[in-house]
Formats: C-alpha cells, structure tokens, sequence
C-alpha cells in the first residue's frame, strides 16, 4: 500500500489549494481515507475523510464550509479541495488510508498506511 500527498504550496490568506492523494498498490474501494495535518508545536490532527464505500464525508469544524474531499475515480485519487485558507491552516497535511468502510477524524491510530506529507503555507 502507497500513498503519496501532492499539491501543497504558498498562498496567501483567502487562497485555495487542491491537495491530491495517489493511492497504489491497494483497491481504494475498500478503504476509508483521511486527511491529517500537523503544524509545528502542535499534535496531528484530522482535518476530512471520505468512506469510499459510500462516500460519506467527515470534517473537523474548524474547515466545514471551506474545505472540500472528494474522490477522482479516473485519476484513482483523493483531493482535499481547501478554500478561504487562514494562516491557522498552515502546515504539514498528511493522507491516511484506514481498512475500514467507514472513516473518523477523531482517531488517526485507526490509519495502517501514510503518505508523506505536503506543505501547505497560508501567509501574506
């Protein structure tokens, strides 16, 4: 099982970014996948995930409205599309895969697989 993050960068503060996580390896239908993020100083937390399965959505409230996860079927990915960034979002986002048919943000140890992370910076 791989999964490789990609999409992070700078943008200044109201900006958006499209996060894209590339599974390989696995069948995606099976899995629950989750976005974390971890800033410096601060413990990892779960920002989204999506049950494959039935494409139900989670979001931590501090990104309901602005963040979006999404699956591309073509493409085999899962995107994190976030909007209205704020500095408070700046830091390293992490996915997740999880063997399960549905998906938390509370519980990161319910995650086997992770990707290496992708910068994302909000400053002006």
């Amino acid at each position: 099982v791989q999964l490789q993050a990609s999409g992070g960068g700078l943008v200044q503060p109201g900006g958006s970014l499209r996060l894209s996580c590339a599974a390989s390896d696995f069948n995606l239908d099976y899995y629950a996948i989750g976005w974390f993020r971890q800033a410096p100083g601060k413990e990892r937390e779960g920002v989204s995930c999506i049950s494959i399965s039935d494409g139900n959505t989670k979001y931590v409230d501090s990104v309901k409205g602005r963040f979006t996860i999404s699956v591309d079927n073509a493409k085999r990915t899962v995107d994190l599309q976030m909007n209205s960034l704020i500095p408070e979002d700046t830091a390293v986002y992490y996915c997740a895969a999880a063997p399960s048919p549905s998906c938390t943000v509370e519980f990161d140890w319910l995650y086997d697989y992770w990707g290496r992370g992708t910068q994302v910076t909000v400053s002006s």
